[in-house]
């Protein structure tokens, strides 16, 4: 007999969420309909549920990781099945990775262009979110005077990408400031359409950003570029399985994420996604023969590389949406506000993170005045072992705070008890 309990043992040992036995997916399904009857906001505070979900890592409890927006911990099922695939490829590689398995990622195109909302011909598998973005990035035609709007808030390695091409070029590229935080997301899509001029020819911006997790009006602003005759490159990398979304909520032609962030997939893996009718013109970052030219599979064409990081994307998603999209945002959500209300309105602390569920999800940024963020982060670490991100930007700082589905309640409040003592005494000297 199927149970709350059973379904929850399931998902801390893998079974639950392993492609190979049907039993198992059975059971993750079972799980998502005896959940279904909650809404995610009621699941959201639910230790008892989140506890076991908790158990499907090998995480170090000794540690508190607040960091998560950099790269995650692959839940165990994830790294059984990578280690799997890469022993049975060192069996004879030439026979096993390239003929056997290699094929088998074709699975894995179809499975992430069904999560995205996309044909499968418009799915490459990348390394990582800047991997798929520098191949828009270097792929688009683009000759002197062009412009390239951006913001100063853009990932560093996507701004040194779109540098480079000035230097060599002689390409523009234009920062625009949007304010931390935002009032609206119309806010941010008119600071854009009043930066364009008659020689923007690119518009590059984050979905979520890294810096302080503001969510942008995505399809709002492809949608003027479109209009403009202008290419619009979406940069995801903290977006996807973070919170749910499909592509015709974006609209947008050019997508790169990583996966090993908020799916928790294999570390070095991606995707790219690129409109079907602009892969002919868009070139690739290694070359690939001219026959192929209208193949999603070019921008794949990097020389020797595992399978095995690949294949096991199929585990992260059957995790993914074992928990389910929804519930896994509100219980993000709910660790977001759990610490920064609780510390909301204290002497000298500005949260730098909008709490509207539209504008935010799990990543926040948070900052008290007078205090270095750099020195903060250090002594978080050197006193309770919490690993948090400092932002030192030039109209912005603090702290980047992004738990995970494995972070409990406990952590977070460990978390907002020792932020307190800085308030109220500032940092040791």
């Amino acid at each position: 007999m199927f149970t709350r309990r059973s379904f929850l043992k399931g998902v801390a040992t893998g079974v639950a969420t392993a492609s190979f036995n049907e039993n198992g997916m059975a059971r993750a399904l079972d799980a998502v309909r005896f959940v279904s009857g909650r809404t995610p906001d009621e699941v959201a505070g639910d230790e008892d549920f989140w506890f076991e979900v908790q158990h499907a890592f090998t995480v170090d409890r000794t540690l508190i990781n607040f960091n998560n927006g950099g790269v995650c911990p692959s839940p165990r099922v994830v790294q059984e099945a990578m280690r799997r695939y890469l022993e049975f490829a060192n069996n004879a590689p030439v026979y096993t990775m390239w003929r056997v398995l290699d094929p088998q990622i074709e699975s894995v195109r179809r499975r992430l262009a069904l999560a995205f909302g996309c044909d499968l011909e418009e799915i490459a598998i990348t390394r990582n979110a800047s991997e798929a973005l520098e191949i828009c990035q270097f792929g688009l035609d683009l000759k002197p005077g062009d412009e390239v709007l951006t913001t100063n808030q853009d990932y560093p390695r996507m701004l040194n990408t779109w540098r480079q091409r000035e230097r060599r070029e002689g390409i523009v590229v234009r920062k625009i400031s949007i304010p931390v935080p935002t009032k609206t997301q119309d806010e941010i899509a008119e600071i854009f359409e009043r930066n364009i001029t008659p020689r923007t020819r690119v518009i590059h911006f984050c979905h979520i950003t890294n810096l302080s997790g503001q969510i942008y009006p995505v399809k709002r602003i492809c949608q003027v570029a479109r209009a403009r005759g202008i290419e619009a490159i979406v940069d995801g990398a903290h977006a996807f399985a973070h919170f749910p979304y499909k592509h015709a909520d974006l609209d947008c032609d050019y997508y790169g994420t990583s996966l090993h962030k908020w799916l928790l997939a294999p570390h070095g893996t991606g995707f790219l996604y690129v409109r079907k009718p602009k892969i002919p013109s868009l070139w690739s970052l290694m070359a690939s023969e001219e026959w192929n030219a209208a193949n999603i599979r070019k921008f794949e064409e990097i020389g020797t590389h595992p399978s095995a990081n690949a294949l096991a994307i199929n585990e992260a998603m059957d995790f993914h949406e074992g928990i389910g999209a929804e519930r896994k945002a509100a219980r993000l959500r709910f660790l977001f506000h759990r610490w920064a209300k609780r510390l909301e309105g204290q002497k000298g602390v500005k949260i730098h993170t909008s709490f509207d569920p539209k504008q935010s999800c799990g990543l926040a940024l948070v900052n008290i005045e007078g205090v270095d963020p750099v020195k903060l982060s250090g002594h978080l670490f050197d006193q309770y072992r919490i690993i948090t991100t400092a932002i030192k930007h030039a109209e912005f700082e603090g702290l980047r705070v992004t738990p995970n589905v494995y972070t409990t309640r406990r952590d977070v409040d460990i978390f907002a008890e020792a932020m307190e003592k800085v308030i109220q005494k500032g940092l040791p000297a």
